[in-house]
C-alpha cells in the first residue's frame, strides 16, 4: 500500500507491505490554500468592524470546534450563562459570560473550527 506523508516541506511517498517500509519518492510539497480560506471565508462575512467599538470580545480559550451557540444577538446575559459549547481535545467545553452584559454579535457559527484569541462574540457591559 502506498503512502504520501507531508513533512517539513517534502512530500515522502512510502510504500508499505506485510510490515516493510520502503521510501518511494520525495518531492517539495504543493502548499494546500484550499482548508485555509474555508474557514476564514465563513468568518469575513460577520461584520466585526463596528462591534469591537462598543463591545469587548469573549475571546476563545483553547482551540477546537463550535458544537453549539447558546444566545442570540440582542439578548441580555448574565455572568455565568451558558454562550457557546465548543469541543477541544475531544471534550465539549462550556463557555460562560464573563459578566452581566447584552450580546452584540455572535463571530462565530455551529461546526466553525477555532483558534485560542478568536472572539466567540462581542458583548456590551451592563451599565451599573
Amino acid at each position: 500500500m502506498k503512502y504520501i506523508v507531508s513533512l517539513r516541506g517534502k512530500n515522502y511517498e512510502v510504500e508499505v507491505e506485510h510490515g516493510d517500509a520502503k521510501l518511494v519518492r520525495v518531492s517539495d510539497a504543493q502548499p494546500v490554500p484550499s482548508p485555509s480560506p474555508a474557514p476564514a471565508a465563513a468568518a469575513a462575512p460577520t461584520p466585526t468592524t463596528s462591534a469591537p467599538a462598543a463591545g469587548e470580545p469573549v475571546p476563545v480559550p483553547m482551540p477546537g470546534v463550535i458544537v453549539s451557540i447558546k444566545c442570540t444577538a440582542g439578548q441580555t446575559v448574565q455572568k455565568g450563562d451558558l454562550l457557546v459549547v465548543m469541543e477541544a481535545m475531544k471534550m465539549e467545553n462550556e463557555i460562560f459570560a464573563p459578566f452581566a452584559g447584552t450580546i452584540l454579535q455572535v463571530a462565530v457559527s455551529e461546526g466553525a473550527s477555532v483558534n485560542t484569541g478568536d472572539p466567540l462574540l462581542f458583548l456590551q457591559r451592563k451599565d451599573g
